[in-house]
């Protein structure tokens, strides 16, 4: 099988039981999605094990099965290959199938806690907006040149992942820039792939329902460049404690951008507000859209990726000067009544706090500010009184609600918010259930001039509770009770 070339060192291939000549139709490791002349991978999943549905693999037509231990029962007209890890394996496999798309692409991967789909998706743009055709992974869509997907995941699994890559290439794309999540990189859904350029934007807690520990957080970022390249280039925030952390060990390229420290790549910010930015990025001035110190250092990363891919200094940013804020990431809406909303998907307590730093410099002092915001069910529990205690520390009037409660209760999450509460931050808090009503509360609690921030969902269009998912858009919502 020419799937398995190159793969032998690359993840301990310890053997192959039948006939390695079989021609291979179509990879999986779903078993419900195998058919006649599949490869069914058996991976060793976070709710369950692919070697216990191995037989029912080759009852649907199996040809051949990666697995990490062999079953009981070898059937003769099967081929088997016993390798150590059946993930990164996964990942080496679905290259070899797509004739390795990623190495016809100039790849770019941005990771980090927060601004990985605004630096994605600015890149995107930018790269469309000065003629070259671009495709985009990210938590929002995925874009194959003028064709758009609906994303399932912030970075695929290894077989759509490299799929699409595929189809990129073969429609011209000469760039993809996608999203690498922590949950990607532990669950070896980019092994195989090879990335010129690889972000680090910054980390803070989050995900903590999966990796349990903060430095497991840490260590699963980290592990995206310890396998990169010496052709490769890492360019890492040095204003975050931890950007140095991601060079260590690496072989790739290093270089830094920074707001605040010494760096490859320098951005001070002139002026912040409603309006937009005025900054000066490495010696040049210029005037965005986007707004705050966080858009100012996604902004900044962009322009570096772009110079390190050899554009040319003013026309990336002429651009940029033109680029709109991304769907849910501080996305603005200002009413009639002269009210300045702002729909943002800030569901940690950094990017909660980062967000509503951004309105505090801007504000004139006079305004109020209603922070509506919940957080997700089934998820990190310990983040859920930094979220009330942040919002409460910057915010005039806080609304606690519901955000994707999922399986769990909304009021015990609403609980749990209130938990790291004082009796001073308590007097700010109203609590509604009914996140569509909550956000009807905090439109009505504003006059003119005040801000009102929805917090939490951002960009989705839907509520998940109870394993289902409603209509439901933040920004819909805000301007239909506007309108109202």
């Amino acid at each position: 099988m020419k799937l398995l070339k190159d793969i032998l060192y690359k993840v301990n291939l310890d053997l192959i039981h039948g006939d390695r000549d079989i021609r291979i139709s179509h990879l999986c490791f779903d078993s419900r999605e195998v058919e006649k002349g599949s490869l069914f991978i058996a991976i060793n999943g976070t709710l369950s094990d692919g070697h216990d549905f191995i037989e029912m693999a080759i009852n649907r037509g199996a040809s051949a099965i990666v697995c990490e231990k062999l079953p009981l029962n070898i059937n003769e007209a099967v081929v088997y290959v016993l390798v150590k890890d059946s993930s990164k394996a996964l990942g080496h496999i679905s290259a070899n199938f797509y004739d390795n798309p990623s190495e016809k692409i100039k790849l770019v991967g941005v990771t980090g806690t927060n601004g990985k789909t605004t630096v994605a998706t600015l890149l995107h743009s930018l790269y469309q907006s000065l003629g070259h055709k671009s495709g985009l992974l990210s938590t929002v869509v995925y874009k194959i040149g003028s064709a758009t997907y609906e994303a399932t995941h912030t970075t695929p699994d290894a077989i759509r992942l490299n799929g699409m890559l595929r189809e990129m290439v073969d429609s011209g794309c000469k760039y993809c820039f996608m999203e690498v999540s922590s949950h990607a990189v532990d669950q070896q859904r980019i092994s195989g792939l090879n990335f010129d350029i690889a972000l680090f934007t910054n980390i803070s807690r989050d995900h903590l329902d999966y990796h349990k520990t903060y430095d497991a957080y840490i260590s699963a970022k980290k592990k995206f460049f310890d396998v990169l390249s010496s052709k490769s280039i890492a360019i890492v925030n040095i204003d975050d404690k931890h950007g140095s952390t991601m060079l260590h060990h690496t072989k790739a390229k290093k270089k830094t951008f920074a707001l605040r420290s010494a760096a490859d790549y320098k951005c001070k910010i002139i002026e912040n507000q409603f309006s937009g930015l005025h900054l000066n990025i490495n010696g040049q001035d210029v005037y965005t859209k986007l707004i705050g110190s966080f858009n100012a250092s996604n902004l900044l990363l962009t322009y570096a990726t772009a110079i390190e891919l050899g554009e040319n200094q003013l026309q990336v940013l002429t651009v940029l000067s033109a680029l709109d804020a991304v769907e849910g990431r501080f996305q603005q809406f200002k009413s009639d009544l002269g009210v300045n909303s702002i729909v943002d998907y800030a569901h940690t307590p950094d990017a909660l706090m980062n967000v509503l730093k951004t309105i505090a410099d801007i504000r004139t002092g006079n305004e109020k500010v209603i922070c509506v915001v919940g957080c997700g069910g089934d998820r990190d529990v310990g983040k859920r009184p930094l979220m009330a205690q942040f919002a409460c520390q910057l915010s005039d009037q806080v609304i606690l609600t519901s955000d994707n409660p999922r399986s769990e209760d909304p009021k015990k999450i609403i609980n749990e918010m209130k938990a790291g509460l004082n009796a001073s931050q308590m007097r700010k808090v109203l609590t509604l259930e009914d996140r569509r009503e909550a956000i009807k509360l905090g439109v009505t609690l504003c006059s003119e001039g005040d801000i009102l921030l929805i917090a939490g969902k951002g960009h989705e269009k839907y509520q998940e509770i109870n394993g289902e998912r409603f209509p439901f858009d933040d920004m819909a919502i805000l301007k239909e009770h506007f309108k109202d």
